[in-house]
């Protein structure tokens, strides 16, 4: 479990691969804390190398509209060493991308004393805490549509818990 730090300055969020759900949620995120008054540097990336320099799936694109999240200009990317030492908090999607983002910040140990906190996007979510966020890459309609509500419930439940702090 993540001890609860103040506002960070700068959080990733993670999926497999940067084209559905961790593009999502850079955007809901980014606007969530604009929002609240936070300024924080967000972005997002993928555990794997499949779609780097794509955009984000168009199914992802069009339900992220009809929510008012324009996700059209984001670019996949993967995860790197950087980003360890570059973010104050890395979010991942779902605990098997959480496994893989341990092994590579394990693998930094040693090599540097400030290194991103990992945690769950959904840990601090009181309707959805612990619970993975659903890839909906080979879903229909309604799992885009459930991406999108948890997203939005888990991206604001991190934000009202910084307020605590």
């Amino acid at each position: 479990m993540l001890m609860k730090t103040c506002t960070p300055s700068s959080v990733l969020l993670v999926c497999l691969g940067n084209i559905c759900r961790s593009p999502t949620a850079e955007e809901v995120f980014r606007q969530q804390a604009a929002i609240a008054g936070l300024s924080i540097k967000v972005d997002s990336a993928g555990t794997g190398d499949w779609h780097i320099g794509h955009a984000p799936d168009e199914r992802a694109q069009r339900h992220a509209k009809a929510h008012g999240y324009k996700i059209n200009k984001l670019v996949a990317r993967q995860v790197s060493a950087d980003d360890f030492r570059n973010f104050d908090l890395i979010l991942a999607m779902d605990t098997q991308n959480l496994a893989d983002l341990q092994a590579i910040k394990d693998s930094l140990a040693g090599t540097d004393d400030h290194l991103a906190k990992l945690a769950l996007f959904s840990e601090e979510d009181p309707t959805y805490g612990g619970d993975d966020v659903p890839d909906p890459y080979k879903g229909d309609s309604d799992a885009f549509e459930e991406v999108i509500e948890r997203i939005e419930s888990s991206a604001q439940a991190w934000i009202e818990s910084w307020k605590t702090c």
